[in-house]
């Protein structure tokens, strides 16, 4: 299939979201599309300094592209999916979710590492409310110094620093090829909803840029987020909250894990279910119900 229409493509001006436009710019020329860039400036690239978790806003690295998107200067966004807030804005909508990467979050250390040795006070740069309470709850003698900016910037930070280590998303860096090779995965850690995953939104009445890109959407990583971002929407979280789920398709069935934390770490509330994959549309919401009996209402009020 061949057209004439060129797609506009709106992507942030970072390295890591312009790999990501290519890529969506690539799978659509194997279909015959042609296509081009338009970058845009987003308020998340511009302020970084303030924690993310202090900014307290949803969609702060989606909201100039769903501007330009709605007002017709692109037709299609290409997200990193942890950055969409769970229910998007009047007259856009979702037209495909790529192949999901690796979803862990991994430890790229600093030139004061030292290992995982006991009793030392380490610090740790991050600038995720979800990460800081996770590694406090496993370390809670440790410091946690704000991170924030472009994959770029937050390497140059670590290596300049005094800290022990970050913490960054392990897809991030290798699609860039920008993981060190001294980088330690954090396999007891639980990622953010949709970690790993890119997006393409669209305007609801452009059935054309839709169906062009429904040509790569992934079906198993399209309800892996799914469920994900409903364990999230129902506890009503965001960037400010300390919320992390994973879910995954094996042999058929759909695994879920999910956690709510503290912001400091010292409490936390999980839950695992596993459901065939067929009748698993409903599941993160359901695992997000059960922790709301269990209490995790008053760990997200604390944060509020």
């Amino acid at each position: 299939m061949t057209t004439d229409r060129i797609i506009k493509i709106g992507t942030r001006e970072s390295q890591l979201a312009v790999w990501q436009a290519n890529t969506v710019q690539e799978l659509l020329l194997q279909q015959g599309y042609q296509s081009e860039l338009v970058y845009i400036k987003s308020e998340g690239d511009t302020d970084l300094q303030t924690p993310l978790y202090e900014l307290g806003v949803q969609g702060i690295f989606t909201r100039a592209l769903d501007i330009a998107l709605l007002g017709g200067k692109i037709d299609i966004a290409v997200h990193s999916m942890k950055d969409v807030p769970t229910m998007l804005p009047k007259g856009i909508a979702q037209a495909a979710v790529l192949k999901r990467a690796s979803q862990a979050d991994i430890l790229v250390p600093g030139p004061h590492y030292t290992g995982d040795e006991e009793n030392i006070t380490r610090i740790i740069g991050t600038g995720s409310i979800r990460r800081k309470a996770q590694w406090l709850h496993r370390y809670p003698q440790d410091s946690i110094e704000n991170l924030r900016g472009n994959v770029n910037t937050r390497l140059r930070k670590v290596s300049e620093s005094n800290w022990h280590g970050a913490i960054f998303a392990a897809a991030g860096l290798e699609r860039i090829g920008l993981r060190p090779q001294n980088a330690i995965t954090l396999d007891w850690m639980l990622p953010a909803p949709a970690q790993g995953a890119i997006t393409v939104v669209c305007r609801t009445d452009d059935t054309h840029a839709y169906e062009a890109c429904q040509h790569f959407n992934d079906i198993d990583t399209a309800l892996c987020v799914a469920a994900e971002r409903s364990f999230l929407r129902t506890l009503m979280g965001g960037c400010s909250t300390p919320i992390s789920a994973w879910a995954q398709v094996q042999d058929g069935s759909l695994i879920f894990k999910g956690n709510v934390l503290s912001t400091d770490g010292s409490s936390i509330l999980d839950i695992e279910l596993q459901k065939s994959s067929a009748k698993a549309s409903d599941i993160g919401n359901e695992a997000a119900s059960i922790l709301l009996e269990r209490g995790a209402k008053s760990l997200l009020a604390e944060k509020k």
